[in-house]
Order: C-alpha cells, then structure tokens, then sequence
C-alpha cells in the first residue's frame, strides 16, 4: 500500500447550491482523507491523500466516495497532470532554473509540450518519464503513477466530448499504420 497525493474537480449537480452544505456528507462518505475546497459555486475540489494498492484504486475509490455524497456530481479534471515548469520544480524539489535548462538543452528528445507558448505546458507523466529515462532522474514511483493515472483519466474525460464519428476519423487520420509487407 502506497500513499498517492491527487486532486479531483467536480461540477456539482446543481450550480446554485451552497457547496459548503456538501462538506459534512463528503467527510461521511469516506472523503476524510481529503481536503475540501467550495470557493468556485457550482464546483467543488478534494486534495486527496489517500492510502491503496495503486493509484487507480486511490483515484477510483475517492470518486466513488464523492458521487456517495454527491450522486451526479461530474468530474472535470484530476491533477497533478498539466503542469509547467514551476509545478515540476516544485513537485521535485528543485530550481524553476534547473527544469528550465534541462528542456532547453534536450530539445531533440523532450517530450512535446501540450500548450508551447511563453509558459509551456506538459502533461506531467510524460515529462517525469522523461526525466527518468534520459536524465537519470530518482522520482518517487507514487508520484509517476498518479501522473500516469490523472493525465488517463483527463484524456478520457476529453475524448467523451467528442461525436464518435469524428473521433473515428481522427483516430484514423492521426494513427500510424505501418506496412509489414
């Protein structure tokens, strides 16, 4: 058993509801391992610590938890999985800097960025896989597999937002097919 540190958004069933009268149901439910936030109406956020085998069983159960407490509450997003280049400096323990040149000077072998901009963003399990392959990097396995786990579960969430027809087509348009013959 593993402790996995994570944060789950929800969009509460109903938006004008006081999301303050949810706390004490959530806590019953089995969410006393989170710390909950109801400062955006219509939405409310749990930082987990949560103790399990992995951390899609820690992920799974504190959603099951909250939808005990809020029925049709719907998951927005799950983190830590996009991320710049403080939150991994942070997330690691070392300088804003020291993630910076490391980027900067492995542009052949970086992992893309999901947003290229002034502050890039990535999804953090691919910039953490990243650094334990080509940089030798020791980070913490709880930490790899909860970005594995939230970055899944955020593009699943994403792909649901499409007709199935044109996710076909993307699929098929993006997909490479090599020819074996």
């Amino acid at each position: 058993m593993r402790d996995y540190e994570f944060t789950l958004k929800f969009k509460l069933p109903d938006p004008t509801t006081d999301t303050a009268m949810y706390v004490d149901a959530l806590y019953e439910s089995g969410c006393d391992d989170a710390i909950i936030g109801t400062g955006t109406k219509g939405f409310i956020a749990l930082d987990f610590i949560r103790e399990a085998p992995s951390a899609y069983d820690a992920m799974s159960s504190a959603i099951n938890d909250v939808r005990k407490a809020i029925p049709r509450a719907e998951i927005v997003e799950a983190s830590p999985d996009f991320v710049g280049v403080t939150d991994v400096a942070n997330l690691l323990g070392c300088s804003r800097q020291n993630i910076q040149k490391l980027l900067s000077k492995s542009i052949s072998d970086r992992p893309p960025a999901v947003y290229g901009g002034a502050q890039s963003v990535w999804h953090l399990f691919e910039l953490l896989a990243w650094l334990i392959e080509h940089k030798n990097y020791q980070i913490d396995e709880s930490l790899v597999e909860i970005a594995k786990t939230t970055r899944s579960l955020n593009l699943v969430k994403q792909s649901e937002m499409l007709d199935p027809d044109t996710q076909r087509k993307f699929h098929n348009l993006v997909s490479i097919n090599i020819d074996t013959q």
